[in-house]
């Protein structure tokens, strides 16, 4: 048997059957950049649906504004302009010709013969029906407007532009703040507006996705002779700016802040009135600033104009980045400031990283950690092991609570006149709680609750805010809501919830606020501290209003008792004086004898000196004298803490003055310094 034989037939191809050979496998691990993910998710940032889309660009640009001028001290002015765009003047800004439709039947508005005979002999039944009613006298109801089919490709196109005066943005940054996702200035720890950090850039991105169009951004920071003018899109798949436009021009007026003009695909129909609130709730916690908010249309019956006023100049301080609390940090956020910090033993890293970690405190914790740790030892040597047991002590050892003095509520005052200067209302209370804390984060709640008031609806009327930014989707599931409606019995403060028009404001600030769902629309009520400090807050409001409440009641019963006796003063009066008639014909017919006294009145009876006009002017002014004597009686036993109070508006001063605010709940004193 040849075995090499035998192998050399069997290596030998088979005629016809040649093999290609096997390419490898691609991968299937793809990757999606940032922008890619939100473009893909953007229900997250909340641009659910065009509607929401026109709201939340609205917001984000406006919250941007403020936090620009109130980044340099200054009283913000923002204007917001909506610009409704035709589809034709849509087409001609992309360089689109209009075309005539050829094949109505291809469109998904078109109606065949049958069915719009069929709408128009419904139609008909329904005008048929209201003229018999109308001949009947009954109540005509409106006829409903017939609903014409809006095809999936009309859209509605809007022109959103915000300008500010704000601190503006380098010229060299400006691509990448609005160009590449999850790059921004706002990132650290500290009590900030936005929700994740990408204001305009998600704008941009469904700018992209519904128009095409760039966006256009104009800045000057203060000082520049120049404005930045930057025309860009993004790249979603690289997450890197696409710019067309970025220049220096001239800057003439000496301007300083931004304009962001944007085109994007909207609803101004289902969403005109949550923008309108939107803008009204952010006048209320931002008195000190000025907005202008215009909607242009074609249809000069749609067009709106509505400026909200500033009513002070006295602005909240400026947010303070803070560092961790050691009882909030987790293993990624510890290895992180490990990479970052420029500490070089364990000692500095425990005491300059972490708030209240003293001296003292750290040597402590390092020799409850073990033997292997010491003061002096290089922090960037630690082994996971041993950052595990930093993590582990963090979470087990008592820490003292973070002040609040890094946040930046908006102040008692700002709030009672942000409610005063919206909704009028017939009385007002506000309360500011102390800091508190939760998971390690400071939070401040402060509360306003009105009652009466402008445009204000029967019953609760809530209020949210979050870092000084109005809550206006998912309201049921709220802390402040089921606070407002499950714990606080209204009754007791002798407010009726139900028929009384009462207004609650609820605005809570903290370097983490603790949103739920994907929108961050709301803040859960599973959180005992901050559930506890709402109902605290809403509590000594209410009881501010039961003793001005109680006072006006007991004016009120005042008034009418003093009513009841005033109106029986001209029947008393007859009566009296006509029993004295008698008695004094008595007198004279000497039947009956009086006393010296009575006979003097009854002689000035007789000579008309005391008339029933003469009883009733006493009557009246011993009624007066009655009811002046309880008010003060009244007054003296509970002593009058509530003088009759004028709202007072503080005029803008000119820059080069300076003063000193001095704070209180209802005013604010101003010491001018030479």
């Amino acid at each position: 048997m040849e075995t090499g034989g035998s192998s050399e037939s069997q290596a030998e191809p088979k005629k016809g059957k040649t093999k290609t050979p096997r390419k490898p496998k691609e991968s299937l691990l793809k990757q999606k950049s940032p922008a890619e993910f939100f473009a893909e998710n953007k229900n997250i940032a909340g641009f659910d649906n065009p509607g929401k889309c026109l709201y939340t660009t609205v917001r984000e640009l406006v919250e941007n504004s403020l936090d620009s001028a109130e980044s340099i001290s200054e009283l913000p002015l923002v204007e917001v302009t909506i610009e409704e765009i035709r589809k034709s003047q849509f087409n001609s800004m992309i360089g689109l010709v209009d075309r005539e439709r050829v094949d109505e039947e291809l469109y998904d508005d078109y109606e065949t013969a049958k069915a719009r005979e069929k709408r128009l002999a419904k139609e008909a039944r329904a005008q048929e029906t209201q003229a018999k009613n109308a001949t009947l006298g009954k109540k005509v109801k409106e006829p409903p407007v017939s609903k014409g089919m809006k095809g999936r490709g009309e859209a509605s196109f809007y022109k959103v532009t915000c300008k500010d005066n704000g601190r503006g943005m380098p010229h060299d940054d400006i691509p990448n703040m609005f160009g590449r996702v999850l790059s921004g200035t706002k990132y650290g720890l500290k009590q900030t507006r936005g929700k994740f950090g990408l204001g305009a850039k998600m704008a941009l991105i469904w700018s992209k996705m519904s128009t095409g169009l760039p966006i256009e951004i104009s800045s000057s920071m203060r000082g520049q002779n120049y404005t930045s003018f930057c025309r860009l899109d993004i790249d979603i798949q690289r997450n890197i700016p696409h710019i067309h436009v970025h220049e220096k021009r001239d800057n003439m007026n000496r301007w300083h802040g931004a304009e962001i003009q944007v085109v994007i695909e909207g609803n101004w129909t289902t969403y005109r009135s949550k923008i309108l609130h939107y803008m009204r709730q952010m006048a209320v916690i931002t008195p000190y600033a000025q907005f202008l908010f215009k909607f242009v249309s074609d249809t000069p019956e749609k067009n709106v104009t509505i400026r909200f006023a500033r009513r002070t100049d006295v602005m909240p301080p400026v947010p303070l980045e803070t560092k961790h609390h050691p009882s909030s940090v987790d293993l990624l956020l510890i290895k992180r400031l490990i990479a970052e910090t420029s500490k070089q033993n364990l000692l500095q890293f425990l005491q300059h990283e972490f708030v209240n970690i003293p001296k003292a405190y750290a040597e402590r914790l390092i020799g409850e950690m073990g033997p292997e740790f010491n003061p002096k030892m290089p922090v960037k040597s630690l082994t996971s092991q041993q950052i595990v047991r930093i993590h582990q002590l963090f979470r087990q050892a008592k820490f003292d609570d973070p002040s609040g003095d890094c946040l930046s509520p908006a102040g008692e005052y700002n709030l009672r006149l942000g409610i005063i200067k919206e909704l009028h209302p017939d009385m007002v209370a506000t309360y500011s709680g102390s800091a508190q804390v939760f998971e390690g984060h400071p939070f401040i709640v402060e509360a306003g609750v009105s009652v009466g008031g402008k445009d204000v609806k029967q019953g609760l009327n809530i209020f949210r805010f979050a870092n000084r930014i109005p809550l206006l989707f998912e309201q049921g599931a709220d802390v402040v809501t089921r606070t407002a409606l499950k714990r606080i019995n209204w009754g007791s403060y002798k407010i009726n919830h139900i028929q009384d028009k009462i207004g609650v404001f609820v605005s809570i600030v903290s370097t983490k606020i603790p949103f739920k769902g994907t929108g961050k629309e709301y803040i859960g009520d599973d959180i005992t501290e901050i559930s506890t400090a709402v109902k605290s807050a809403i509590q000594q409001c209410c009881i501010q209003l039961k003793s001005k409440i109680v006072k006006r009641m007991q004016a009120r019963e005042q008034q009418e008792r003093k009513r009841n006796l005033s109106k029986y003063i001209p029947d008393a009066t007859g009566a009296v004086y006509d029993v004295l008639r008698e008695m004094a014909q008595s007198h004279v017919s000497k039947k009956k004898r009086y006393d010296d006294e009575d006979a003097e009145v009854l002689s000035k009876v007789s000579a008309r000196v005391i008339t029933k006009e003469t009883l009733r002017e006493k009557l009246a002014q011993h009624v007066e004298q009655v009811d002046y004597e309880m008010a003060l009686e009244y007054a003296t036993q509970s002593g009058v803490t509530e003088e009759p109070r004028e709202t007072i508006y503080i005029d803008s001063l000119e820059a080069e003055k300076k003063f000193i605010d001095l704070h209180s709940p209802i005013f604010v004193f101003r010491l001018f310094t030479k």
